[in-house]
């Protein structure tokens, strides 16, 4: 399983705690979601979710494998957005990874396979239904910053770690909302134990509030030019 993506099952095998409860906004097959449970162990929480009906089948044929020492995993067959409601979902006819709201997606997708509509929830009206986050894995496809944007009882009051991918394009806005909510940016892409931090939003974005930084990283140097 470590060769599937080295850099995040690093990240979260650095990240997760025992008793974390973690969100995996956009699930895919499970690969944040069952390692991060592994961590977190019987205490903790998962919560993942995948707006696409195939990509759910595996989520749930992985949950009913699942050691009892894992955290539980509930899925949720829904999207994460700006507002509650419903949205079109795009099936990438290349790679389910590629998968989108309707308005993203990119060059990567090799056409639309399919268009259906789908639940979407926010980040804050979520916390009023499911357990507050330790840590938050966001993978959208573009859709980034109206996941995080305006979110402010998340951001400001529930402060959890958020690893996120970033596209070049939402870098900038991705960066506004992370600084002037008081997050530290590190490079996804290099370990923790060599971190220091980042002045713009890179593909593998970890955001750190500042008053966890040196819990979770130790001794950092800052960047005074973009990475």
């Amino acid at each position: 399983m470590a060769k599937a993506d080295p850099p995040l099952l690093r990240n979260v095998q650095e990240l997760v705690k025992p008793g974390f409860v973690i969100w995996d906004i956009g699930a895919n097959v499970g690969l944040l979601t069952f390692a991060a449970a592994a961590i977190s162990g019987a205490k903790g929480a998962v919560v993942a979710f995948e707006p696409d009906s195939w990509l759910l089948q595996i989520l749930r044929r992985s949950r009913a494998r699942q050691s009892a020492a894992s955290a539980p995993v509930t899925i949720v067959p829904a999207a994460v957005a700006s507002g509650v409601g419903l949205r079109q979902f795009n099936l990438a006819a290349r790679s389910r990874a590629s998968n989108s709201l309707a308005e993203y997606g990119h060059s990567q997708t090799g056409g639309v396979m399919e268009e259906y509509t789908v639940p979407t929830f926010t980040l804050d009206w979520l916390l009023d239904n499911q357990p507050e986050p330790d840590l938050i894995k966001c993978d959208v496809e573009g859709a980034e910053v109206e996941v995080f944007r305006d979110q402010i009882k998340m951001l400001k009051e529930i402060r959890p770690i958020i690893m996120c991918e970033v596209g070049d394009e939402m870098s900038d806005e991705i960066t506004a909302i992370f600084a002037d909510s008081g997050y530290k940016l590190f490079d996804g892409e290099k370990p923790l134990s060599r971190a220091s931090t980042v002045t713009r939003a890179s593909w593998n974005t970890i955001a750190i509030p500042e008053e966890k930084c040196e819990a979770l990283v130790g001794v950092y140097e800052t960047a005074t030019t973009a990475a």
